[in-house]
């Protein structure tokens, strides 16, 4: 009798000792009572009944998940290779476990068909220059779909748009065009100007004749000042006219 006692405490001790888990700060675990849905416990120590519940343990770290390169036709017909990354945690173990085989695995997929949906309805240069924005529309949608399997999606980033040959040195040429027109806009802007300015400054000269010999024989300066070239200007009728009054007058 003595040998019985002593082996049943022994198997008791056993009993407990493997019903003990212990699940960690960032760790939560899904018991089921014979087969069914009973709670949500952790972190700490966790008492499991062997044969009787079944616990499956779900990390609520964030998880970084990267997508394969996918093959993407924009909606101006550019073929690229685009790929990402997001990253996801989840936030509901209960969901995260019943309402799905492989959260990550089903998130994962999503991720990929999702990308291509979204780059498919934006032209080459959004996807180049606007990041941002598909980033945030591409969250939207998975945030959506991965909610009813409590899992967030906390952010996703675009991380390299690959573009064949041809298409890049369509690009460059796209590129230098565009830096030529603004150069010619440029300098027509600076012709419209300096012409505005010459117009008011004629006009100003108009206003006063002296003004008009005053710049002319400063321009006669100037000129002269040049020793290696004999230069002739025609003398104005403007210039003499107030001189031949005065003789006229004496």
């Amino acid at each position: 009798m003595a040998i019985a006692i002593i082996v049943i405490v022994v198997i008791l001790a056993l009993i407990v000792i493997s019903s003990l888990k212990i699940l960690k700060e960032y760790q939560r675990g899904v018991i089921f009572h014979f087969g069914r849905f009973h709670r949500v416990c952790g972190p700490g120590i966790v008492v499991v009944w062997p044969m009787i519940q079944q616990m499956s343990k779900v990390d609520l770290r964030v998880v970084v998940m990267e997508v394969p390169p996918q093959d993407v036709i924009s909606r101006d017909n550019v073929s690229v290779k685009v790929n990402a990354v997001i990253y996801v945690r989840i936030i509901d173990p209960e969901k995260a476990v019943i309402q799905v085989a492989d959260v990550f695995e089903a998130s994962s997929q999503l991720a990929q068909t999702t990308l291509r949906s979204v780059l498919g309805q934006h032209e080459l240069d959004d996807m180049l220059a606007a990041r941002d924005k598909l980033n945030a529309d591409i969250q939207t949608i998975l945030d959506q779909h991965t909610d009813a399997w409590g899992m967030k999606v906390t952010n996703v980033e675009i991380k390299q748009v690959d573009l064949d040959e041809n298409m890049v040195r369509a690009i460059a040429k796209q590129a230098e065009a565009e830096r030529q027109r603004r150069a010619k806009v440029i300098n027509a802007e600076g012709e419209l100007q300096a012409s505005q300015k010459l117009m008011e400054a004629a006009q100003t000269l108009m206003q006063q004749p002296q003004a008009i010999q005053l710049r002319y024989l400063q321009t006669l300066v100037e000129v002269a000042g040049d020793k290696s070239n004999t230069i002739l200007f025609p003398l104005p009728m403007d210039l003499i006219e107030p001189l031949l009054t005065k003789l006229k007058k004496a």
